[in-house]
Formats: structure tokens, C-alpha cells, sequence
């Protein structure tokens, strides 16, 4: 007989491995330690395999723990969906979402099918600015959710994923050789932008901005021809670009967090959900990412 995975244990499952450990895990699905190992102990029974081991003081995921990791997150996702579609078939209403362009394309689509397949009365308006502006815009209620560029730990709101900030070239070209370095970025206000001149500031290297750009797709079609050499969140590196190295030469540059903010001036049920929507489908992306 096949077993029957209860929610219930996929969630401190899930929690076990968001918060790195039992402790700390207990306390966000509000139970003992003692319990929750016991919860993972009937858990291993049901799936027939551990799914934790022991490295030095720490519980660390087995590769069958991994496994199952990306299951729970999904029928965990499923299992919110068809709740709320239930609860709240009808639901009405208005959301703007603000979002730098380049992260609409990689995030934004699956989300938002999800989200209007369970609540098709509600009006998305997506709104694509730089970092900079949409923490403005939050703040004064112009947009109710912006999903925006931080430096981890610099201000409140959700952190839906840590990113590496790089230096991007073209793979067929050696325009990072030239001097002055010529860039391709984004628009005043990027945090991107400032960061890299800063960085090339602070080093001592010369350089020019040749060109910017509103939009990922200019930037892509500028840096795939050979036009210059930009910043971006790693992830977003198309195959048309590389990498650049600190040993050809490139400072590093600070660590992203992608950071979910909530406007405080007029919460709706609406808001509310897609926030949730957003935070649930960044964890299935980066758990199928994995």
C-alpha cells in the first residue's frame, strides 16, 4: 500500500530545512523540538529512507532528503492553492506590482499564471522600474508590492532569495580589454549602476558608460554584440554572455537579496495573497533550481 504523506509532517519538513535545524524550526511551526523529531522520525518510516544525517552538530539533508524537499514545497503549494481557491473563489480587486525589468522574464510568468488561474476577478497591473524608485513607490502607496534589488540585511521586507552580483561580457568578444572599460547599464537609479562604478571607482580602473538602457533586453543585445560589459544578478546570465573574474581583473561586487515589499498604506486581502503567491513560487524556483 502506498503510504500517504501527511502535510502536516511536509510542513516541519520544510521548516526543518528553511531554518537549518530542529530548534529553530519548532518554533516556527509551534512545537517542541522533542516533537518535531519525532514527526521527521515518522516521516522517514512512511518515505522508507533517512532523510536527515548528522555532519559534526548540525542535521543536514540526505540526497533522498533533497529529493523530497522539492516534492513537499510543490504539494505543499498545490495543497495552499486549492484552499484558498475554495475559501475565496470570488475574490475581487486591484494589485500593482513594481519589478525591475530584468527579473520579470525569469520570476514573474509563473507566478502570475498561478495566482490569476485561482483568482481570475483580480487586476494585476505590473509596473517595471528601477530598485531605487519602487522602494519609493512602496513607501508612498503608488505601487502595493515591488519586488526590488537590496543589499542583504539593509532594510525590512521579504527576502526571497540571495544572488551573486556579477561582471558580464560577451562570450565572442574582448571589449573587457579596452580602456577606457566601456559599460552597458541600466538606468540613474540602478542599484546595479551604482555599484559597479563604485566598484571600478574604488579600484582605480577607468571607464565610460557607452551606453544605457531601460530594459534586459536592450542590455542583453548590447553586451551579446560586443558593445560593453554590464552587471547582473548571476541567474540572469544568458548564453550568450560569461562571467568575468576578479583575476581578469573586476572587483567584486556586494551579494543581491531579492527583497519583497508590502505598502502599509492599503492592505487588502488581494495584496495579501499575492505576497504569499510571490514568496511560495521564488521557493519553487529555487527548489527546482537546485
Amino acid at each position: 500500500m502506498t503510504p500517504i504523506l501527511d502535510n502536516d509532517l511536509l510542513r516541519t519538513f520544510v521548516a526543518i530545512a528553511d531554518a537549518g535545524g530542529f530548534t529553530r524550526a519548532g518554533e516556527l511551526v509551534h512545537r517542541s523540538q522533542s516533537a518535531v523529531s519525532m514527526q521527521m522520525k515518522k516521516l522517514e518510516e512512511l518515505v522508507g529512507r533517512p532523510l536527515f544525517e548528522k555532519v559534526g552538530r548540525s542535521m543536514v539533508l540526505t540526497p533522498d532528503g533533497e529529493v523530497l524537499l522539492t516534492y513537499a514545497r510543490r504539494i505543499l503549494l498545490l495543497h495552499e492553492e486549492a484552499v484558498s481557491t475554495l475559501r475565496q473563489p470570488d475574490m475581487v480587486g486591484s494589485v500593482r506590482i513594481g519589478i525591475p525589468d530584468d527579473y520579470v522574464a525569469a520570476f514573474i510568468p509563473r507566478i502570475m499564471a498561478r495566482f490569476a488561474k485561482s483568482y481570475p476577478m483580480v487586476q494585476v497591473e505590473v509596473i517595471c522600474k528601477v530598485s531605487e524608485l519602487l522602494t519609493k513607490s512602496v513607501k508612498s502607496g503608488e505601487v502595493d508590492l515591488a519586488i526590488v534589488t537590496t543589499v542583504p540585511g539593509s532594510m525590512d521586507g521579504e527576502v526571497l532569495r540571495r544572488e551573486s552580483t556579477v561582471w558580464a561580457t560577451s562570450k565572442h568578444h574582448f571589449i573587457h580589454e579596452q580602456e577606457p572599460l566601456p559599460l552597458v547599464l541600466f538606468q540613474p537609479g540602478c542599484i546595479f549602476r551604482h555599484w559597479a562604478t563604485k566598484a571600478l571607482d574604488r579600484s582605480g580602473r577607468p571607464y565610460r558608460v557607452a551606453y544605457s538602457s531601460p530594459s534586459i533586453t536592450g542590455i542583453e543585445a548590447l553586451v551579446g554584440c560586443g558593445l560593453g560589459v554590464t552587471v547582473l544578478v548571476g541567474s540572469i546570465v544568458n548564453e550568450n554572455m560569461r562571467i568575468l573574474t576578479t583575476e581578469e581583473g573586476f572587483p567584486e561586487l556586494p551579494e543581491s537579496a531579492i527583497t519583497l515589499l508590502q505598502s502599509k498604506v492599503s492592505p487588502s486581502p488581494a495584496i495579501n495573497c499575492l505576497a504569499q503567491y510571490i514568496v511560495e513560487g521564488f521557493r519553487d524556483h529555487q527548489a527546482n533550481a537546485a
